[in-house]
């Protein structure tokens, strides 16, 4: 059983008003750093609204977490030695948790992963935060193949002195396609996929 006071606070009326699931809540040794594991609590999000929709539409043949969003909140052991602040290994920690994401990208399937811009933005409660884009594709086989454009965001901030991660992915271009081929329709539109992650990553406390 996770510790609560080990997982991230989580805005959950918003995440349930806007039809994201809790797909799982794990815990494990993300990386390390010299002698120290980093192990990170992560609950993840799927838009369930979604999923639903496009697995009904086609009988079961596309059911996949289409959107995702997770927020981790990571634990040192053992603990840093006195004298060492977050602040100290921030850069290192957030080196290590952009790798770990790309490779969660590619580990779901997407090919393709660049790194793009880092932007530089706050919390709801005011925590300076490094949000970094990620491009990638992902390919669909429905009777055709579709290759969907994905974008991807990771920010990385201390809370109170423990460090936070969040983020997640969404389609761009070629997923009004899909959609249509289903007889389907969302508000696929990039900016307001990209609007509602980056709204939920700052809501993270």
């Amino acid at each position: 059983m996770v510790d609560p006071d080990e997982t991230p606070d989580l805005p959950t009326e918003r995440l349930e008003a806007g039809g994201w699931a809790h797909a799982e809540t794990t815990t494990e040794t993300l990386f390390g750093l010299s002698t120290i594991r980093v192990v990170g609590t992560t609950v993840l999000y799927e838009d369930g609204e979604l999923r639903a929709r496009l697995r009904e539409a086609t009988d079961g043949d596309l059911d996949a977490p289409w959107r995702f969003f997770f927020a981790t909140q990571l634990d040192f052991r053992p603990p840093l030695a006195p004298g060492i602040g977050p602040a100290a290994i921030l850069p290192t920690v957030t080196m290590e948790a952009r790798r770990t994401f790309t490779s969660d990208l590619r580990d779901r399937g997407f090919r393709n992963v660049d790194r793009g811009r880092t932007q530089r933005t706050r919390t709801r409660s005011g925590e300076r935060l490094r949000l970094t884009k990620y491009t990638a594709r992902y390919a669909v086989e429905w009777k055709e193949r579709y290759d969907l454009d994905i974008e991807g965001w990771i920010g990385v901030w201390v809370r109170r002195g423990t460090f936070r991660l969040a983020g997640g992915a969404y389609p761009t271009r070629g997923f009004d396609e899909l959609l249509a081929a289903v007889d389907e329709e969302a508000p696929t539109d990039p900016r307001e996929y990209r609007g509602d992650l980056l709204d939920l990553v700052r809501a993270v406390e």
